[in-house]
């Protein structure tokens, strides 16, 4: 079947699903397979379910030729129809990748928007070959603005995002040494995430860029874009602003060009996210809402996820930020740390994963960075930080074994930050904090 035959019926039936377990009635399930599992094996469930159409890759389930549509490659296809659907589209779309806080600020961007235009954002981390064309096949006739996050663990996964999103705007939030398996090097991430200029160059984009990132700068140079607006910490920039406090919940002002500065009271810890914040305000601004329009979106914004999420417990206000973390989202939260006025610090740190060859040496960095800043008690978990253990703050080889250890502690009026690698399982240290 063509591409512009099966997206007639999708214009019928606008529903996507590739679970049976989450079928909506009437809608398209796509059978796609996994390392473990075969989509093809469900099709038949997935129509008893409610689905209206299945499209799978193998012939021998094809049970009819009515509602069992068959294609060369169930993945490829769903990434093709999501570009068609992507072209009839005429709304600005933001794209969205960088090495932290793409998920924050692409919420932080939603949130501001949706003060003015109805604006649908990526859900969750549905961010890669799969997730970006199930979250453009669910952008609907009414949606004014699209934000599409996309995420890579290898050279030339954006390229291949962006030409499906085809984003009209678009930002790269920062680049640090994550997944260094996939990239090779910090050079590799560099040039992977710069694929997005390079769409955006090469389509007359609108590029946002945060101006005191001298790596950003570089990888922007000798690239045309249709226009550049500049944030950060200058007031030569287009918008520019400054940390108030971050004790525990930052405080911001910003002001555009040579303007006067206005203040934001914000839900969010840590002080790395005032960019993701200028950055949802200069977005703001090139798309006409007003500063009045934008603090409230921004103020407004919660974070979730436990991604810079100040926690009560009952005991214990805990910043639980253990969705994912890298060398360099891990030196920021320490950073952090240092700022946060506490009687009781405690610092909890998780293995970084996927961090190859400079797994020992990043490790370690991370140990002694721990190491300057004063607290209580420092708690280090997981293989990579147990093997270097120093004789002196507290190593475990697992996330229950650490458990254990807090739960004897009995820690309490205490300020945490709990950080690791979303395969930590960090949340099993929330229940005894």
């Amino acid at each position: 079947m063509q591409i512009e035959q099966l997206y007639q019926i999708y214009q019928q039936f606008p529903q996507i699903s590739t679970d049976t377990r989450q079928i909506s009635q009437d809608c398209i399930f796509f059978a796609l397979k996994g390392g473990n599992f075969n989509g093809n094996a469900f099709a038949k469930q997935a129509l008893a379910s409610g689905a209206k159409y299945v499209v799978i890759d193998e012939v021998a389930y094809q049970e009819n030729e009515t509602q069992y549509i068959l294609v060369d490659n169930v993945l490829t296809t769903l990434q093709e129809l999501a570009k068609y659907h992507r072209q009839q589209l005429n709304i600005p779309v933001i794209g969205i990748t960088g090495t932290n806080g793409k998920t924050t600020t692409k919420e932080l961007i939603y949130a501001v928007l949706s003060e003015k235009y109805r604006t649908l954002a990526t859900k969750g981390n549905l961010n890669n070959h799969i997730g970006v064309p199930l979250t453009l096949l669910s952008i609907g006739a009414d949606v004014e603005v699209a934000i599409i996050e996309m995420g890579a663990n290898h050279v030339g996964e954006i390229a291949f995002l962006s030409s499906l999103a085809q984003p009209t705007l678009g930002l790269i939030t920062n680049v640090g040494k994550a997944h260094l398996e996939g990239f090779g090097s910090f050079e590799g991430v560099k040039t992977a995430k710069g694929e997005l200029y390079t769409y955006l160059a090469d389509h007359q984009g609108t590029l946002f860029i945060q101006a005191d990132n001298t790596h950003l700068l570089d990888m922007a140079k000798d690239k045309q874009f249709h226009q550049v607006i500049r944030y950060g910490t200058s007031e030569e920039y287009d918008v520019s602003g400054k940390l108030l406090t971050a004790d525990p919940y930052l405080q911001i002002e910003w002001k555009v060009n040579r303007g006067a500065y206005q203040s934001i009271s914000t839900q969010l810890t840590g002080s790395y996210n005032t960019e993701n914040i200028l950055a949802a305000i200069a977005i703001g601004l090139s798309m006409g809402l007003s500063a009045d329009q934008i603090n409230a979106g921004v103020e407004k914004y919660t974070p979730q996820n436990n991604r810079s999420q100040v926690t009560k417990t009952a005991r214990n206000t805990v910043i639980a930020d253990f969705y994912n973390a890298n060398a360099s989202s891990m030196a920021a939260a320490l950073d952090n740390m240092k700022v946060v006025t506490a009687d009781r610090k405690v610092i909890i740190l998780g293995d970084m994963f996927e961090m190859g060859a400079e797994s020992a040496t990043e490790h370690l960095a991370v140990i002694r960075q721990a190491e300057t800043i004063p607290a209580d008690l420092r708690i280090f978990v997981g293989k990579a930080f147990f093997q270097q253990d120093n004789g002196q703050d507290h190593f475990f080889a697992t996330t229950e074994e650490a458990a254990v250890f807090l739960r004897e502690q009995q820690l309490a009026e205490s300020f945490i930050l709990l950080k690791g690698s979303r395969g930590m399982a960090f949340e099993k240290l929330m229940e005894v904090l």
